[in-house]
């Protein structure tokens, strides 16, 4: 039987409306939709199964036979059960500099920054259930090979942000406050994912970020 449940990587579908590489101002193709459709049924699998059973414990073989698929459909799409969450994580990374980009030029360093790192956690809230958002979050962060590909991931976004803050403020490249902003900017999106982590759902995740920023508002005045 087939399992198909709204999952975390409902929150996603924003994120990935359109697969990688394909331009956002032209209607996908059937084929192209139809595949979009398929990776993110295996995602929401996936993720389920992971958060549920745990990583260790969870097999690619448990992940297609739960979503009715075969071995090989799965490697169409993911090469391993690890890279299903590396790739969630990658368009998360995305989706905060093309926020990041967009934001009005007149806004703050802080205030942008603080919009582009929430942008994922905006998405969840609208759109799913944070309870099985905190599975995906304590799943990461209790799983040392995912929790080492997520800051290895952090360290694109970082090099990714920098430069488009650098952009925004007609600053070189080089220059070293987008550099730091950006980086005290995920730090405290991240303690905030931990925090929530911590408490078991009991605060919010939002506002631990909004928290955050506010110490930082000084500190990220240009």
């Amino acid at each position: 039987m087939r399992l198909i449940v709204p999952l975390v990587t409902q929150c996603v579908n924003h994120v990935m409306a359109y697969p990688t590489g394909m331009a956002q101002d032209r209607i996908p193709t059937l084929a192209e939709r139809k595949r979009q459709l398929i990776s993110e049924e295996l995602r929401e699998v996936a993720l389920q199964l992971l958060a549920a059973r745990g990583y260790d414990e969870t097999t690619v073989d448990d992940i297609v036979a739960a979503a009715g698929m075969s071995r090989r459909t799965f490697h169409r799409y993911y090469a391993s059960k690890e890279e299903v969450v590396i790739q969630l994580l990658a368009d998360l990374g995305d989706q905060m500099r093309d926020e990041l980009a967009a934001r009005p030029a007149a806004e703050s360093p802080a205030v942008a920054l603080r919009h582009a790192v929430t942008v994922a956690l905006d998405f969840c809230a609208d759109h799913h259930d944070p309870v099985k958002t905190l599975a995906v979050v304590r799943l990461i962060q209790r799983t040392p090979a995912l929790r080492a590909r997520s800051l290895e991931l952090q360290a694109r976004w970082q090099a990714g942000l920098a430069a488009v803050l650098a952009r925004r403020l007609g600053l070189d490249a080089g220059d070293l406050f987008p550099d730091l902003a950006t980086r005290m900017a995920l730090a405290a999106f991240d303690t905030a994912m931990e925090r929530w982590a911590l408490s078991d759902g009991a605060v919010d995740p939002l506002a631990l970020t909004e928290r955050a920023f506010a110490l930082l508002d000084p500190a990220l005045e240009v």
